[in-house]
């Protein structure tokens, strides 16, 4: 049996590989974005996040999920190294994802005078809506290939794919936004999409897949089987950007373009430090457990250790980006964007919860259980979305911030009682200790951010965030094993007593 120092070392492996090319595409992103808001301004950047809402709700409502599905087929077939049923869904998947992908381009183009009416009141972006049918189409193409990478656990060439897509999309996104400036916004979110399916593709070829002799009934037997399982999938998917959507066309409608630029740079920076600790829940830690889904106590274990290393990668950058907001949106964007810094520390506060409750949720996944995953998903976007009225009526653009924080409120308390049920899951002790330990941090620091005098409050806020940093480390050190460090690594840890001690093996 693997022991827990393994289990650890797996999860933060996989957490640090992508963490690696999340912090590459952080970094691309980061000067993708500072031109983007230096040439749109808060008006164009809120454009740029309607349009990408837009794309979003297409591919998760066109998709019908396939791209999930697929990875849960595949990466049941590979714990038993059916190569046959590997290559049957392989194929199936890409055809599949060829033709939902040209039918939602092709329906997203034929309503997009409708889509302009509603979204902007009025029929000026009909085009640019027209336009990104073909980022629909590139993007379902990706996931198609992405689901092979994933299904198989080749994290190392998604996290290639992550940067290298990432790279070659700002490259040839921010040409477009310099000499079209507003008219550029559609034209570089389809350059983006076609980047990522060149670099999907070319690293999926690598996987050697042959091509199986399908009969037209057992093909769609096949595909049948995708989409009966995608649909939950696609649900789920159309819940959450038609949330985001409809958020951002709210604000919009409401306070206009300029606030909705304020609340995507927001949006775009509270889930930049923590994406990639959720992106590796998807990436490596949803197969692990689709693979153990039917033994509750292995699937219990997992989720809680997965859980611990969250809380320890994301605690200290979400305590920092509370502490520094103003300084993250001016080094992100510019001095326009200054009425987005209590939009992100609302924000920062929700993501916070999301790190705690995401991990349970994919245990309703793993389980195939679609009528509970729909509901939980549904009642989360129905709140999600009331709030966000209701604050914004109340508390103006701010509210937007404060309803999303409500909302994973509400979804800790909708999941948890479910996964109980299920599985018999609680939170271990480790857990309750190192969750109340982060959320009684930022308690503290939110307090000292609206008691003290800016000066003080920020370096309250820093203090605290070195102090949670130093116990982050401290954890992970004790959780993993620490004497296949390097020599010179594990005497500087002694050196400053980040670990009581090391037993240092010998090593071959």
């Amino acid at each position: 049996m693997t022991s827990d120092k393994d289990t650890y070392g797996r999860i933060l492996r996989s957490s640090a590989l992508i963490g690696a090319s999340s912090a590459a595409t952080i970094g691309i992103g980061v000067l993708r974005t500072k031109i983007f808001a230096l040439l749109l301004g808060p008006a164009g950047f809120g454009l740029m996040g309607l349009y990408g809402s837009i794309i979003d709700l297409a591919v998760s409502i066109a998709g019908m999920g396939v791209g999930s599905s697929g990875v849960r087929q595949i990466a049941e077939a590979a714990t038993t190294d059916d190569g046959k049923r590997i290559a049957r869904t392989v194929t199936v998947l890409r055809r599949t994802s060829l033709f939902l992908g040209v039918l939602g381009g092709c329906i997203l183009a034929l309503f997009a005078r409708h889509i302009s009416t509603l979204t902007f009141s009025d029929e000026a972006h009909v085009r640019a809506i027209a336009l990104l049918s073909l980022a629909v189409l590139f993007r379902l193409m990706t996931a198609g290939q992405s689901a092979l990478l994933q299904g198989m656990r080749r994290i190392t060439d998604l996290a290639k794919v992550s940067v290298i897509g990432a790279t070659l999309g700002t490259f040839a996104g921010i040409p477009l936004v310099y000499f079209f400036r507003d008219d550029g916004v559609a034209l570089s979110l389809v350059a983006v999409a076609v980047m990522s399916l060149a670099t999907s593709w070319w690293y999926s070829r690598k996987i050697p897949v042959p091509a199986p002799a399908m009969t037209r009934s057992e093909t769609w037997k096949e595909a049948s089987d995708l989409l009966k399982l995608g649909l939950a999938f696609m649900a789920s998917g159309f819940l959450a950007m038609g949330a985001a959507y409809v958020v951002r066309a709210l604000i919009a409608r409401d306070l206009g373009l300029e606030a909705a630029g304020l609340y995507s740079a927001a949006w775009t920076l509270g889930g930049l430090y923590v994406g990639y600790i959720l992106q590796a829940m998807g990436t490596d830690f949803y197969p692990q457990l689709v693979g153990v889904a039917d033994d509750h106590a292995r699937c219990n274990r997992l989720v809680n250790d997965q859980t611990q290393v969250s809380l320890l990668l994301a605690g200290p950058g979400i305590i920092a980006t509370l502490a520094f907001a103003p300084l993250v949106i001016s080094t992100f964007y510019s001095d326009k964007f200054t009425g987005a810094v209590e939009i992100l520390r609302w924000i920062c506060l929700g993501i916070a919860l999301r790190v705690i409750t995401w991990p349970i949720g994919y245990i309703i996944v793993a389980k195939n259980h679609r009528l509970l995953f729909l509901g939980s998903d549904i009642a989360w976007t129905i709140v999600n979305i009331g709030l966000t009225w209701f604050c914004l009526v109340q508390f103006g653009l701010v509210g937007a911030g404060i309803a999303f924080f409500g909302s994973y409120v509400f979804h800790g308390f909708v999941n948890y009682p479910i996964v109980a049920i299920l599985t018999g899951f609680r939170w271990s002790s480790a857990n309750i200790r190192t969750g109340g330990f982060f959320l009684g941090s930022i308690a503290v620091v939110v307090c000292g951010l609206a008691l003290l005098t800016e000066p003080w409050a920020i370096l309250f806020a820093a203090a605290v965030t070195v102090l949670t940093g130093i116990y982050s480390l401290r954890e992970l050190l004790r959780l993993m094993s620490t004497d296949r460090l390097p020599k010179r690594i594990r005497g500087l840890l002694v050196r400053f007593r980040l670990v009581p001690g090391l037993h240092i093996t010998p090593r071959d």
